[in-house]
């Protein structure tokens, strides 16, 4: 049975019988219509079922009113699962030191070259000479024609076109009867389907005569493109074609290198990517010398931070309304005191206030965000009390004289080390080892590896390489350490598997809203669950409900022919007395 905000029960859909069981005859009374006809004091009794209904349907209200406290409480964890999806992808756009320490390029003649950082540039500074630029092939007809629409094939017979670019011909078939603006379009149309993209057909006007330019779309040396000795179309082979550019690389020196007049790195496009490292290179204009300075973009550095903590913040907050008490009149709030969204907001903010995984306080300088100007106001009665803050001044103070260290500690990605000369960091697999700090011990007898462990655990021990590797199931699992002190006794030291705060709350952020076992994701389900069975309880009170209903209709029709009958009785008795009375 659906279920719907409002319930009343149908009261006029029983007909009583007009016979009794004892055959006593009740009239015409059906019960359940405004009033009971027949009866002789003329007393309304659907009023008074529907009203006696009307209680017991009081407790199907209430249970409608349970039901969509339950559903509210559910949506409002949809709400905190999307602004926590939200969150997550966009800590997975700064999760890396490129990604986060942004570079800009500056260049000191921007018509000639300039430059994009990407990931893994470095703060660097170049000088360019640019000889010249890479080049096109263009060829075009040495004869003109005075229309589009000139006749270019008037022979009665197909003829070919065709074309080598890059070493690979093309060939295309044109109809007799073609025109100049045809064979435009054939060449072109070839292309799409693969024959060989890449070329170009287009007709130049001169204020007389209308040609045919072909021109290469790729640039460099081995962008080779002629007519080949295949065509047969009369005025368009390839002596008939002037080479109006010829195809060249771009020629370049980068920081007086490779030295020598006349000598130059030379590259197939405008674009280059592999010079400088992480940076992209775009070449307008031949120039003797441009300096070119890529360092941090404190800007978009500061938009990075300033959009993580709102959007953390947005979490905060929405946790705050749905858990508050107020404080006035000690009313709660939807889900104050729900322990799923109490959970959240303890991984939440020991992710983002403690010491990133693997930095250690001992050895690090820079190990949390608070250290940069970005932590938690604990100020009481503040508006923005519980949320995270940012000391612009500190930060940018940071990001002036130290923005490495920030971005170690925001956006490190599993970079691993030791604090020991006896054994050295080499590897860890992705997915598998944690970041953190590791206890390494070891023990050398004979020049051997006789025992190790890893934070505690025994180490697999590979003699022939040396290399100790965490054991399965334990978060050191597959992080290995090199031994290069084979002396006998013992050693130890730490290993260091580092992630940076975003990368760490992305993985908090992973388990949060994990669909299946998720703490908001369980929660929805047991909520399911619990409005599953409320609905079952309003079932059976409707069903219940609709029984009552019935038999309140039946006691009150028994009633209404028997005060029927007494009032038959009473009429009789009455006529009998006047007539007595009168004789």
């Amino acid at each position: 049975m659906s279920v719907s905000s409002t319930h009343s029960t149908d009261l006029t859909s029983s007909v009583i019988p007009s016979t009794a069981a004892d055959g006593t005859s009740y009239g015409n009374t059906t019960s359940g219509a405004i009033s009971f006809s027949g009866l002789g004091s003329g007393t309304d009794f659907s009023s008074m079922i529907n009203q006696l209904v009307g209680v017991e349907e009081m407790r199907v209200t209430s249970l409608q009113t349970w039901q969509q406290t339950w559903a509210t409480k559910q949506s409002a964890f949809k709400v905190m699962n999307t602004q926590l999806l939200s969150l997550r992808t966009t800590l997975q756009g700064m999760d890396t030191l490129g990604s986060f320490l942004q570079k800009s390029v500056t260049s000191s003649n921007t018509s000639a070259v300039t430059g994009t950082a990407g990931t893994g540039a470095d703060d660097t500074a170049h000088n360019i000479q640019v000889a010249q630029l890479a080049k096109n092939k263009v060829m075009v007809t040495s004869n003109g024609y005075s229309s589009t629409t000139a006749n270019i094939n008037a022979t009665g017979a197909s003829k070919i076109f065709a074309y080598d670019y890059k070493g690979v011909l093309t060939s295309v078939s044109i109809p007799p009867g073609s025109t100049l603006t045809d064979l435009t379009n054939l060449i072109n149309t070839s292309q799409s389907f693969g024959s060989n993209a890449g070329v170009k057909a287009a007709l130049l006007y001169d204020g007389t005569s209308y040609y045919l330019q072909l021109r290469a779309m790729d640039t460099g040396s081995a962008a080779t493109l002629t007519v080949d000795a295949t065509t047969t179309l009369a005025g368009f082979s390839n002596s008939r074609f002037q080479i109006a550019q010829n195809s060249q690389n771009a020629l370049l020196k980068l920081d007086g290198w490779p030295i020598g007049v006349g000598a130059y790195l030379s590259r197939q496009s405008n674009t280059v990517s592999d010079l400088i490292q992480g940076i992209t290179l775009s070449f307008l204009a031949p120039v003797s010398n441009v300096s070119l300075v890529a360092q941090n973009d404190n800007a978009a550095i500061t938009q990075n931070i300033n959009t993580f903590v709102s959007q953390f913040n947005q979490v905060l907050s929405t946790y705050q309304s749905l858990t508050k008490v107020d404080t006035t009149n000690g009313q709660a709030s939807l889900l104050t005191g729900n322990y799923g969204l109490d959970i959240i907001q303890s991984d939440l903010l020991d992710a983002v206030t403690g010491a990133a995984p693997g930095f250690d306080p001992s050895k690090d300088l820079y190990t949390s965000l608070s250290q940069f100007g970005i932590s938690i106001d604990a100020t009481q009665g503040s508006t923005t009390e519980g949320l995270l803050l940012v000391s612009n001044t500190t930060l940018q103070n940071v990001l002036t004289n130290n923005a490495d260290a920030l971005g170690n500690v925001f956006a490190s990605s599993f970079i691993g080390g030791t604090n020991s000369g006896n054994f050295s960091y080499q590897s860890y697999i992705n997915g598998l080892t944690q970041p953190g700090i590791y206890p390494v011990n070891y023990t050398v007898a004979g020049g051997k590896i006789t025992s190790a462990s890893i934070n505690g655990h025994a180490a697999m021990i590979d003699s022939s390489t040396n290399m100790i590797t965490g054991s399965a199931g334990q978060s050191e699992s597959g992080l290995s350490i090199q031994v290069t002190n084979l002396t006998d006794g013992s050693y130890s030291g730490k290993a260091y598997l580092k992630q940076g705060i975003a990368g760490a709350l992305n993985t908090v952020l992973g388990t949060l809203t994990d669909a299946t076992n998720g703490p908001l994701a369980v929660l929805e389900q047991n909520y399911t669950l619990i409005q599953n069975d409320i609905q079952d309880q309003i079932n059976a009170e409707q069903t219940r409900i609709t029984q009552y209903a019935a038999n309140m209709k039946a006691k009150f029709a028994k009633l209404d022919a028997l005060l029927g009958t007494y009032s038959q009785q009473e009429t009789a008795l009455s006529n009998q007395v006047t007539k007595l009375n009168s004789g």
